[in-house]
């Protein structure tokens, strides 16, 4: 090929532009994102997030970065069954899909809060003992099973706990939180990590704290 049949070869077909309902979701997905992994909440390739938008949902691109998603990273399919971008998707797209099947959750975060991960080794239920914490979460569910990424057995325990309560926490791994709003998943992840630090730092303190709150005999049943 010469130069000049070089100079007026085609170029690359550029990419459809994204339409404004998902440049929208996109910019979610990107704020949301940034925003966990500032917080430490992630590291650089941990964790994802998926939203429902009708019988379809969109998740974030296995081995995403969620403090640096691009449009690419957001991978759209069916609620209950595959397409073709399915391979592209999370691996905990089957805990996603069984949450929005059995709860009535519009937005999905996932993260690996480092003092909630600390304290679920030990421990089955976290009860928040700070006021804003108690106030959102009430209390928090530790779960553990035996195949802990995308496993159907993860996908089961996850949900059902989900149905229940706001947030659930997975021994060793890290957190589910469910909402309406990408931003309401967020905030019950970032209250329950506030708590969560809270709560190991009055156990290394040997801190007892002295009940303040109202209702509080009745904190196992919120």
């Amino acid at each position: 090929m010469t130069a000049r049949s070089k100079k007026n070869a085609p170029g690359p077909r550029p990419r459809a532009p994204i339409s404004p309902g998902r440049c929208a979701i996109y910019e979610q997905f990107r704020d949301i994102g940034r925003d966990c992994f500032l917080s430490g909440l992630v590291s650089s390739h941990a964790g994802n997030m998926s939203v429902r938008v009708g019988d379809r949902l969109v998740i974030t691109r296995r081995g995403s970065m969620m403090g640096n998603l691009r449009p690419r990273d957001l991978i759209e399919t069916g609620l209950e069954r595959d397409d073709s971008d399915i391979a592209l998707a999370s691996s905990e797209i089957e805990v996603h899909r069984a949450v929005y099947q059995r709860t009535a959750a519009q937005a999905i975060v996932h993260t690996h809060p480092p003092h909630g991960v600390t304290l679920s080794l030990e421990m089955d239920e976290i009860i928040p003992i700070d006021l804003e914490g108690s106030y959102l979460l009430h209390r928090v569910p530790v779960v553990a099973a035996q195949k802990n990424v995308g496993s159907g057995e993860l996908a089961e325990l996850i949900s059902a706990a989900l149905v229940d309560c706001k947030v659930c926490l997975l021994r060793g791994h890290g957190l589910f939180a469910a909402g309406r709003l990408l931003e309401e998943a967020y905030q019950l992840t970032s209250a329950f990590e506030a708590s969560a630090r809270i709560v190991y730092l009055a156990r290394v303190a040997g801190i007892r704290p002295v009940e303040y709150r109202r209702a509080s005999d009745r904190q196992r049943e919120w």
